[in-house]
């Protein structure tokens, strides 16, 4: 995918540097947000800019994020704008040259607006995808929301209109000449492993682990 897709949105998501990494197309930016779980959402309070992670999930032409209605960034982001940004890194990328040492990796970049969902069924109902996005099947079996937890819990989105992404996938790059240069160069793929799913302390003996929970393997 070295070849950039579609039309950028806006300037404020036109990939400048490196322009043929650039990927506008909505087939792209939703793959790479929905094969994350961790975002970064970027504000800005008094003139200060604040970066916190935190779990993102699209739904559609929206993307959200939750926390506790006691949190600085869900107080003050609502009805602001923000910069959501999801990375991914596919491979440490090793050279004939310390200067051409790089990574490949799978970005988006998303502007927008944070709207709050006020509505608690509207809630409600976020929360269920983000559980079922992870864990399919899940939530049936889950004790259901208490309204203080509700009332305690604030849900964000924002809409993809002004989103782009970002691939770096070509592997090793030498400039020309150094091909010859006697040191090893390629990549080391990376991927995250799941491990074996671990039963706390309350789990009774023999309860076996839920088909979900192995599915959630890969």
């Amino acid at each position: 995918m070295n070849a950039g897709a579609g039309t950028p949105a806006s300037d404020r998501v036109r990939v400048r540097r490196k322009p043929e990494r650039g990927h506008y197309d909505r087939a792209t930016i939703d793959a790479i947000l929905d094969g994350a779980i961790l975002g970064h959402v970027g504000f800005v309070v008094d003139d200060q800019p604040y970066v916190i992670p935190t779990a993102i999930w699209r739904q559609g032409d929206r993307l959200y994020w939750h926390g506790s209605s006691a949190s600085r960034m869900l107080r003050a982001t609502v009805g602001a704008r923000v910069c959501i940004t999801v990375s991914r890194m596919d491979a440490l990328v090793l050279a004939r040259s310390g200067f051409d040492h790089s990574i490949d990796y799978r970005s988006v970049v998303v502007l927008g607006t944070a709207h709050l969902v006020e509505d608690d069924a509207d809630k409600l109902a976020a929360l269920e995808t983000f559980v079922e996005r992870l864990y399919p099947g899940r939530w049936a079996t889950l004790r259901p929301p208490r309204p203080n937890e509700l009332k305690a819990t604030t849900v964000l989105w924002t809409d993809l209109t002004e989103a782009s992404a970002k691939i770096r996938d070509i592997g090793a790059h030498d400039e020309p000449g150094d091909e010859t240069w006697p040191t090893w160069a390629g990549t080391i793929p990376l991927r995250t492993v799941v491990g074996e799913p671990i039963p706390d302390v309350f789990v009774a003996d023999g309860m076996p682990v839920p088909e979900v929970v192995l599915e959630a393997r890969g």
